[in-house]
């Protein structure tokens, strides 16, 4: 069975939690496991925390679109915004073996992004970022 949801969020933490029901919504019906729907959640999440807290150097609004596809074997995510270039494969993965304290601020939310997601894809279009995640059971 395939299915899709699209929706445009604004640049605002209000709009995650939003997201999150969405996406609990649409993995339930499209009849993914609750490991695929969770793995999307948690990806999704953790990149569009990312854009609006970092993607921008104003206060305006912006918007942030999201297309996720699922073709009864391959989920595929993208997600575009018209925030400041940013390839998350090119941030350098976290020590996570090293003690909490030692570890360096930030970084984790790209790497649970690359964790949950088979392939991440960037591209610059334009003047806007396009990010592909595509997960699969």
């Amino acid at each position: 069975m395939s299915a899709s949801l699209s929706l445009t969020l604004a640049n605002r933490m209000d709009e995650v939690p939003r997201l999150v029901a969405l996406l609990e919504s649409f993995g339930a019906g499209a009849g993914l496991s609750d490991d695929l729907t969770f793995r999307l959640t948690v990806a999704l999440d953790e990149a569009i925390t990312n854009v609006i807290e970092h993607a921008y150097d104003d206060a305006a609004s912006h918007d942030i679109e999201l297309s996720v596809t699922w073709d009864g074997a391959v989920l595929t995510a993208v997600i575009e915004d018209d925030g400041r270039p940013f390839d998350p494969r090119e941030v350098p993965r976290p020590n996570v073996d090293a003690p909490i304290e030692e570890r360096k601020s930030g970084g984790l939310g790209v790497y649970l992004v690359r964790t949950f997601a088979q392939h991440v894809g960037y591209r610059r279009a334009g003047s806007r970022n396009v990010l592909t995640l595509t997960l699969a059971e």
